[in-house]
């Protein structure tokens, strides 16, 4: 029996998708990369099911791909003509709010913004937040470990997961839904499958830590006129604002395409930097009035040049609505968003090198800057009519040659896939990929788990 007769009989047609059955969506993830359709799409419904589906495909040698929301930039969930795809999107639903231990229990399948919701609910904050909250999935949120706009206040996804569920290539279900924060028995295990992005196993539900829902929320967007005042304000919000929750810097050219895409207007001449500043608070009047007031004092010493500070929920969204700049993919066709980290006080110096670098080989190309600053995330924003794989090779080599050179990460949150696979030498050491390789042949003797992502294959 093929591969295909095997799974058919085991789990049913409805969850095997062949032929003309399998949608175009399951093509590629957001970096609109993927060329092939894969052979099958499987579509288990329960942890059960991902287990025999391993299993059968492990024995066969069937190289599978999983996939959740396909919101990813790197690549890795693009299946091969040959690879079989796992998707979760049928495994949704939260299972569990714990009051008491502040836990939420989740299936992989699960949108984000759907436990977010139920959180919410629930009278909780679930912390880890993206762009993509309506479309991404749980399980993808931690095999890229992604990051987000709370990371400064609550930190990555992978800090705020308990305990998980995943699949071995062999079809082995490790169970470990721990709901305690201290929990010293060993080896971590959640954490090898946390950022791997399915090459190791697939994730199937988790344990995700909750935070007290904030009453309230003060949002307000300052220009600034030097990154230095950038740094500084930053620093004087992480000491003033306990509740501080985002800060997110917009290089100008940046804002004002999205502001001007948005028909929006804040201020009356041009800065070079924007930052939106949140806070957590409890919403009574002494809460708004320190944030006034410490607003107030960036003012004195010189660090913000004007600022607003939203009267609304209405007002507060068209700040974020800039800062996400949705519209920037449907205006710029074939963007490319690369995801950086690097030290703090280097981010602008970095963003300067890449901008002129960029222009010298590519004058007409668009080129801005974003960030999350606090947690050293700067995101470049690239844009060239028509370009070539070779262009496309050349941007990010041009980009994480410069990473490398400050010493950086070529990933902070979007993970490594295959765009940014050839390039992991530019942040780890051959040791490091050593172990890597190690780690995936223990778990994955037969290399059927998302073959070809991550790690760089062998020359």
């Amino acid at each position: 029996m093929t591969v295909i007769d095997d799974l058919i009989e085991a789990l049913g047609t409805e969850t095997v998708l062949t032929g003309e059955a399998i949608g175009e969506r399951y093509r590629s993830d957001a970096s609109t990369t993927g060329k092939s359709l894969p052979l099958a799409v499987l579509r288990p419904s329960n942890t059960e099911q991902v287990s025999l589906a391993l299993a059968i495909c492990d024995r066969h040698r069937q190289p599978v791909v999983p996939q959740g929301g396909l919101t990813g930039l790197a690549g890795g969930a693009n299946a091969r003509g040959g690879d079989i795809a796992i998707s979760l999107e049928r495994m949704s639903g939260v299972e569990d709010v714990d009051t008491a231990a502040g836990t939420m229990t989740v299936l992989a399948g699960t949108p984000l913004e759907v436990a977010q919701l139920v959180a919410e609910t629930a009278g909780f904050l679930l912390p880890i937040d993206l762009g993509a909250r309506g479309s991404c999935q749980i399980g993808g949120n931690l095999s890229t470990n992604a990051g987000g706009i709370r990371v400064i206040r609550h930190g990555v996804t992978r800090d705020n997961v308990l305990g998980l569920e995943a699949v071995l290539a062999d079809g082995t279900v490790l169970s470990s839904l721990n709901r305690m924060v201290k929990n010293n028995t060993g080896y971590d295990l959640r954490q090898l499958f946390i950022g791997s992005e399915g090459t190791l196993g697939i994730i199937t539900r988790c344990v995700l830590r909750l935070r007290p829902l904030p009453a309230a929320r003060l949002t307000a967007l300052c220009a600034i006129d030097s990154y230095t005042h950038v740094v500084s304000l930053l620093k004087s919000a992480q000491r003033e604002l306990a509740g501080l929750s985002a800060f997110e810097a917009m290089w100008e050219n940046y804002f004002r395409f999205n502001a001007e895409a948005l028909n929006l207007t804040f201020f009356d001449k041009a800065t070079p930097f924007i930052v939106i500043i949140e806070q957590d608070a409890n919403g009574s009047d002494e809460d708004k009035e320190r944030f006034e007031t410490f607003l107030g004092k960036t003012f004195e010493d010189g660090l913000v040049t004007d600022a607003l500070i939203a009267q609304s929920e209405k007002e507060a969204r068209a700040f974020w609505s800039v800062r996400e700049g949705h519209l920037m993919d449907q205006l710029l066709p074939g963007l490319i968003n690369l995801d950086v980290s690097l030290p703090i006080g280097q981010l602008d110096d970095f963003a300067g090198d890449c901008e002129k670098a960029l222009f010298a080989r590519f004058p007409a190309a668009h080129v801005s800057f974003f960030g999350h600053v606090g947690d050293s995330n700067l995101h470049v924003a690239v844009w060239i009519e028509s370009p070539s794989e070779h262009d496309l090779h050349e941007i990010d080599a041009i980009a994480y040659d410069l990473v490398r050179k400050y010493k950086g990460s070529i990933s902070a949150e979007h993970g490594i896939g295959t765009l940014k696979r050839d390039f992991l030498d530019h942040s780890r050491s051959q040791a490091e990929i050593g172990v890597m390789r190690r780690i995936k042949t223990a778990l994955d003797p037969n290399g059927i788990m998302n073959p070809g992502k991550v790690i760089p294959l062998r020359s």
